[in-house]
């Protein structure tokens, strides 16, 4: 099959007209169309257009809790390079709704390769568009911010670009959308596996010193393996449990997960929790959403970014030290520096655009960060934060 005409192009009159070759579209909202061919599962899916530039570890991606509602266009030309395999993967089912990639899969050529990325999207029911100029989408994002759009995958060809615009333009966005129910854990499990390594595989955390509660918004494996490995028992609770559900597990630390959507919305409940946790004292740490969600409980407030921050290679200074740490990322929501009130301070700031990227409370045991630490594969120069999470719940026992 030839290659698809690449680029956004307006509607014909004509709603099932489409380029030769080309079996998916991507329809936005205001009814400019990009044609390419189809990979993973047939049919159609809705979501926030966005971009990633990480190189690597696009199933890790995938499967990341925080892009549930979002359709992710892949910066990076070679995606499938290393296939698929049952360990890279962040959930047991990916919330991304779809994925944009400028060629056809790459036929994997790695020893931990376990099937093709096209046969692991089919399984998870992922929809996704290929051959695409995702330069040119990548730009578009840019200057105006994430779109709605929606992916219609149609070997027949059979594309009703009206009626897929009518479903763009009322897809709300994630803005007053709360995720985090969807993708939480739905009852409270104990997590004892740590890091992956080389020839061993992933470890098995056997004699925690501290026990950390994680309260799940949509947390990632590989924060529950870092906190592992760096000592911890770890207890993980659902988004919507209640302060004295937390406490019952007579925690030495409590951490707040990453996750997807608006965190004033997810706030709506999980933050008069924290701040029943705050008056305890406990040692606690946040990550993304569990980083905003703090902040919203110390008495911040947060707003949704033109852009958001995508990616594995931002950098952001550490202001205690000066030093500069290369970070994995994934948000399009952040917290307003200038509502941190008195004894919440500015830990670490993005720059690539002046944001914050980090809080501590000055005289109170509680810290958080808006990127990954714990990113798998990517950057590990944030590793620190978990030892530092450690070294609290040290000094509290």
């Amino acid at each position: 099959m030839a290659a698809a005409d690449t680029g956004t192009k307006t509607s014909t009159a004509d709603p099932s007209t489409a380029p030769d070759g080309a079996t998916a579209v991507l329809v936005f909202g205001n009814g400019e169309t990009v044609w390419g061919t189809g990979i993973g599962t047939t049919g159609t899916t809705t979501g926030e257009v966005c971009f990633n530039t990480s190189i690597t570890g696009y199933q890790e991606i995938l499967t990341d809790p925080s892009y549930a509602g979002q359709i992710i266009t892949f910066t990076f030309p070679h995606v499938g390079n290393v296939g698929a395999n049952l360990e890279d993967i962040e959930a047991m089912s990916p919330a991304s709704r779809g994925l944009i990639l400028r060629a056809d899969i790459t036929h994997p050529s790695s020893w931990r390769a376990a099937q093709n990325l096209d046969a692991w999207l089919k399984s998870n029911n992922l929809i996704g568009l290929a051959n695409v100029d995702t330069r040119h989408l990548t730009r578009l994002i840019r200057d105006s911010g994430a779109p709605t759009g929606v992916i219609h995958h149609a070997p027949d060809r059979n594309f009703d670009l009206d009626k897929l615009k009518l479903h763009a333009a009322a897809w709300l966005g994630l803005e007053g959308m709360d995720l985090a129910k969807e993708v939480t854990c739905r009852q409270a499990y104990s997590w004892d596996e740590s890091l992956w390594a080389l020839h061993d595989g992933f470890g098995k955390q056997t004699n925690g010193k501290f026990h950390v509660v994680a309260i799940d918004f949509g947390a990632k494996r590989n924060i529950l393996r870092a906190l592992a490995s760096a000592g911890c028992k770890v207890t993980v609770v659902p988004a919507t449990a209640s302060a004295e559900e937390v406490l019952r597990h007579k925690p030495d630390g409590i951490f707040l997960s990453n996750g997807p959507g608006d965190p004033a919305a997810t706030g709506e409940y999980a933050v008069p929790v924290i701040r029943q946790l705050i008056q305890f004292g406990l040692p606690m740490f946040g990550i993304c959403l569990g980083h905003q969600l703090l902040a919203l409980a110390l008495g911040a407030t947060t707003k949704k970014m033109h852009l958001g921050h995508r990616g594995g290679n931002h950098p952001v200074r550490d202001l205690a030290t000066g030093k500069v740490e290369i970070t994995s990322q994934n948000h399009g929501f952040v917290v307003n520096q200038s509502s941190l009130p008195d004894g919440v301070e500015l830990s670490h700031t993005s720059l690539f655009d002046g944001t914050l990227e980090g809080i501590r409370v000055t005289n109170k045991p509680f810290f958080s960060v808006q990127y990954h630490p714990e990113a798998s594969p990517g950057p590990q120069d944030s590793h620190y934060l978990f030892d530092r999470f450690v070294e609290m719940m040290d000094t509290a026992a």
